[in-house]
């Protein structure tokens, strides 16, 4: 899914001084070739109706209300939203192959400034959340690997070192925001099968809620890897297997 999404300093910034031509959604949220666009989303669109909000890559894409009400704003148009849905779900027949086709081969240089990307809006310093107002999208000739489809997936989480104003936004800059410091002595929890065994640790790094941690035994001095479940607490044991598991499908989803 590549939907167009703005930061919400944007919308912010778009108040009644700035309101637009106003729009209502279609009943029918369709698209024919694979480029959304806020005349496949909006009636009455008007010159603007040709600005592509995302590229549905399967037979339909969930894009973010909130973010599409704000690009349409941006091409000067006003949808509020009465309804107040949350996301739009636009379906379409499967995309064609052969327009798949001319779109990879087209030079970069002919695609520049048709792919928004996300970026940073202003610099961040190392173990700053992300707040929405911190990203919006830029045009760009191509998307990062790494590169976000949606906003939700790295707001809220801390920067890993300092993040420049301007560049790409990657999932791999951000995590969980660290609820334990290096050094810090930390309640390790095993259970499986009604036996619980805990034991005191002394962290070795920083971690947030979900990751994996390495913890000294203050015992044994014996190195054990944890999962974080939150402030001074970790597990281990089938249930951190459990955690780390569904951690990598929610970040391979993104």
């Amino acid at each position: 899914m590549k939907a167009l999404v703005l930061a919400a300093a944007l919308m912010a910034a778009a108040g009644p001084a700035l309101a637009g031509q106003p729009v209502r959604l279609r009943a029918d949220t369709a698209n024919a070739d694979g480029a959304v666009t806020l005349d496949d989303l909006f009636e009455g669109a008007g010159p603007a109706g040709r600005v592509v909000v995302a590229n549905r890559t399967a037979t339909s894409v969930v894009l973010n209300a909130k973010m599409v009400q704000a690009a349409a704003r941006r091409a000067g148009l006003d949808w509020d939203n009465s309804e107040g849905l949350k996301t739009l779900v636009v379906h379409g027949g499967p995309v064609s192959a052969a327009a798949t086709a001319r779109s990879l081969a087209t030079p970069a240089a002919a695609q520049r400034g048709n792919v928004e990307v996300l970026t940073w809006a202003r610099d961040i310093s190392a173990g700053e959340t992300v707040a929405p107002e911190d990203l919006v999208w830029s045009k760009a000739a191509v998307t990062p690997s790494d590169s976000p489809h949606d906003p939700d997936a790295i707001i809220g989480l801390a920067a890993r070192h300092p993040l420049r104003a301007g560049a790409a936004a990657l999932a791999r800059d951000v995590s969980a925001p660290a609820v334990i410091k290096a050094g810090d002595m930390i309640t390790v929890v095993f259970q499986a099968e009604g036996i619980s065994l805990a034991l005191q640790g002394k962290a070795l790094g920083a971690a947030g809620v979900g990751e994996t941690l390495n913890v000294e035994n203050t015992v044994s001095k014996k190195t054990i890897q944890v999962v974080v479940t939150g402030p001074g607490r970790a597990i281990v044991g089938p249930q951190a297997e459990d955690l780390k598991a569904a951690r990598s499908t929610r970040i391979a989803s993104r």
